[in-house]
């Protein structure tokens, strides 16, 4: 990628002891976009996190976050980027107003500044009910969208967040990353990971890393091109329909197959030509279309089998 990336690394490395964590990682993202970082527990997401935002120092390699080299000066980056955890970091015994003026002052906000931010913040992540609450007493879904509106109080121009959605019910989750979303379109580049491959729908760009190595990094439809099935689409429509049917659909990439019910299509991508075919049928026709689209578990199912497969020929 350009030098417009936000988030840089170059041969990033690191090993404790025998054991390489991280392994020659190239990472490049783009401004004011969702990165989705992906992969199992043990793969070396955490780690590169943490080398990203200068709290673990890599063996080798070399990482800029906007225009900041993290390894000669992570302290002026930490001023650069908000961080969120799996387990937010709000202190208990302390209500959730006190600590916002805690990590205000860690940022140097105070006085009207920070009656403006946090006045902001509070009604986007509807906080107002909870300022008096201690985090203890909250439902896990408010503790997250508190811990998103803490990391965001400084106005970081970089999000990371390490897991933001574990332990959160599937309501909270939807809402969260609705924020998530919001914070994007203001201009806020978020690198993100998590566990839940279908969240990975909300993400502009996808990296898959395994056994510390990137394995996968692209688009999400770009992936699930070229590591599905494709999209399957159904099309009920009666008998005398379905040869018109047929011819409508019918295109390169693409395979046809009769069902009791009409026609059962494969196709790589969904493209305006085809969608706008599917909806004369569906409108014209009386067809009914339903469309499954690949899961990006199955993706990431196919690109572990690839990368073992290369592993094992390696040795």
């Amino acid at each position: 990628m350009s030098a417009t990336s936000i988030i840089r690394a170059r041969d990033l490395t690191k090993k404790f002891g025998t054991f390489t964590a991280v392994d020659r990682m190239a990472l490049d993202v783009a401004p004011g976009t969702i990165f989705a970082f992906l992969g199992a527990n043990g793969s070396g997401k955490s780690t590169t996190i943490r080398m990203l935002i200068g709290l673990l120092r890599p063996t080798t390699g070399t990482v800029e976050v906007d225009g900041v080299d993290v390894i000669a000066h992570p302290r002026r980056v930490r001023d650069r980027i908000g961080y969120m955890g799996q387990k937010v970091s709000l202190y208990q015994g302390l209500s959730l107003r006190e600590n916002v003026e805690f990590y205000a002052g860690l940022y140097g906000l105070a006085g009207t500044e920070l009656e403006r931010r946090w006045g902001s913040l509070c009604e986007r992540f509807t906080l107002g009910h909870a300022e008096r609450e201690k985090p203890e007493d909250l439902p896990a879904g408010i503790r997250q969208r508190a811990g998103l509106a803490l990391a965001t109080l400084h106005e970081p121009r970089v999000l990371f967040l390490d897991e933001p959605t574990a332990g959160v019910d599937v309501r909270s989750r939807s809402v969260f990353w609705e924020l998530i979303q919001d914070e994007a379109a203001r201009g806020v580049t978020v690198f993100v990971t998590t566990h839940f491959l279908e969240e990975v729908e909300y993400c502009d760009w996808a990296c898959f890393i395994d056994a510390g190595r990137l394995i996968a990094d692209a688009a999400p439809e770009t992936l699930r091109r070229e590591w599905s099935d494709g999209y399957r689409v159904t099309v009920d429509v009666p008998p005398d329909a379905r040869a018109a049917a047929r011819a409508a659909l019918a295109g390169p990439g693409r395979t046809l197959d009769e069902t009791a019910d009409g026609l059962a299509l494969r196709t790589a991508t969904l493209d305006a030509a085809l969608l706008a075919a599917l909806d004369r049928l569906a409108h014209g026709a009386g067809a009914r279309v339903a469309i499954e689209q690949p899961a990006m578990t199955d993706v990431f199912r196919r690109l572990l089998a690839a990368a073992a497969a290369a592993a094992g020929k390696a040795a």
